[in-house]
């Protein structure tokens, strides 16, 4: 059934509409909804702003991950990135880090998936729904990416239809009903860098197209191009719908369900039926989301236990017939079981830590690999590798700071796990970590 990594590698299928449509299915479009009642309050109704501020951040670290993208067309992102440029210590760190954030996306999806359809269904128990969810991706994983490439083009479609008939129907309620100020929302408000660094998450799935670099074509012209784009359009997507969610429901602390809080907007622009149609919507984006970032964080797994990092018997085995890491995405499946028992607000705040992190290490990677190690001291690059890479890490390190005391605890002994795990790896820093081949033909040596 299975193979090693030592055979042939991941199958190179996808262009830039492919690796685009994968990033916008794991933003998932209208998971702005994900996080849109917690972020409302904490923004004290102020989300578009929130918005903006997290795309111009998430712009200047996209740009740096498409430079890297350039310089090491391999699976492993931000791992990758960093144990090329500063060495196996710090890429091991960054790739642990970010594990946390990787290994709670599919599951939050996962949850969100019972919460709505329990919304809707109320005799039937919320963990069946999750459950029942997290086979079917698990399934689909195991298929391959030619499959998953399918179902992100139905998925993206079916959640632009939503978005523009939200956005239309908006537009009818507004005409009927005056907003006293339609750009309050974009002005500076409290909490505004706090609710940035939550939605943060929103724009993972610039890094998740970067770890597909070994399924991509032409990696070096596709991947980064295909980063910036799902940036972009997530981004404006995402302003989009927050602004006409806070024209039509303009209170930010009234919401039935924070957690559905999308439920309560659908229902005052379109009635019960409406109300029906984006929950059902809302489920198969949160299903393609599911999908993508379980098959994203399975591949950085592959990655690292080709590598030698994690155990390669486990993690570098691919399925002879469908070239995927079956075993990487049945740890991921196990993990997130946890959605059959905790709280979408628990699960909600231990994310970003890592990612944050990550991306500021992908920034710094920047300067290190081009203005460092390659001497490119013109103007031009100065400007391309070293001040814009530095507005990013700084921006990020910014927003990382706006995060939750209770993000900071549960990320840092994550990080210390993964130092004691470090120190067993190389016997207390005796022997050096494993590095990186890019091969596809054989795993790296230990």
């Amino acid at each position: 059934m299975t193979e090693s990594a030592a055979g042939s590698g991941l199958k190179r299928v996808l262009g830039v509409p492919g690796l685009t449509l994968f990033g916008l299915t794991y933003l998932a479009p209208v998971a702005v909804f994900t996080t849109y009642g917690a972020v409302a309050q904490v923004t004290e109704g102020h989300l578009p702003s929130a918005y903006v501020v997290a795309l111009v951040v998430m712009l200047f670290t996209a740009f740096s991950y498409g430079r890297m993208a350039r310089a090491y067309p391999a699976a492993g992102s931000a791992y990758t990135y960093t144990q090329q440029t500063f060495g196996g210590h710090v890429g091991f760190m960054t790739g642990w880090t970010l594990m946390l954030d990787y290994l709670f996306l599919p599951m939050i999806n996962f949850l969100l998936i019972g919460i709505y359809l329990n919304s809707q269904f109320p005799g039937v128990p919320q963990w069946i729904f999750t459950l029942g969810a997290l086979l079917v991706v698990f399934l689909l994983n195991i298929l391959g990416i030619t499959v998953m490439s399918r179902v992100n083009a139905l998925v993206v479609g079916v959640s632009v239809v939503l978005i523009v008939v939200f956005v239309a129907l908006a537009v009818k309620h507004l005409a009927g009903h005056p907003s006293p100020s339609i750009f309050e929302s974009f002005t500076p408000g409290t909490g505004v860098f706090s609710g940035a660094a939550i939605l943060a998450l929103s724009f993972l799935g610039f890094d998740a197209v970067s770890t597909l670099s070994e399924e991509a074509k032409d990696p070096r012209r596709t991947i980064p191009r295909a980063i910036v784009l799902t940036t972009l359009i997530g981004g404006l997507l995402f302003i989009v719908v927050a602004w006409m969610g806070s024209l039509v429901h303009p209170g930010y602390d009234d919401f039935t369900n924070p957690d559905t809080a999308g439920v309560d907007i659908m229902a005052a622009l379109g009635g019960a039926a409406f109300q029906t149609i984006f929950v059902g919507i809302y489920v198969i984006g949160a299903f393609g989301s599911a999908m993508t970032t379980q098959a994203s964080v399975s591949r950085i797994l592959y990655s690292m236990g080709r590598d030698g990092v994690l155990p390669r018997r486990v993690f570098s085995v691919l399925h002879s017939r469908f070239r995927t890491p079956v075993f990487a995405v049945a740890v991921v499946s196990a993990v997130s079981l946890v959605s059959l028992f905790i709280s979408l607000g628990n699960a909600v705040v231990m994310i970003n830590f890592g990612a944050l992190i990550a991306f500021s290490m992908v920034n710094l990677t920047v300067i290190k690999h081009y203005l460092v190690d390659e001497r490119r001291r013109s103007t031009g690059d100065m400007l391309r590798y070293g001040l814009l890479p530095f507005a990013g890490f700084a921006l990020t390190i910014w927003l990382w700071t706006s995060l939750s005391g209770i993000t900071f605890t549960v990320g840092l002994i994550w990080m210390a796990l993964g130092f004691v795990y470090l120190l067993g790896l190389t016997r207390l820093f005796t022997r050096r970590p494993p590095v990186m081949t890019f091969s596809e033909a054989e795993p790296a040596a230990v």
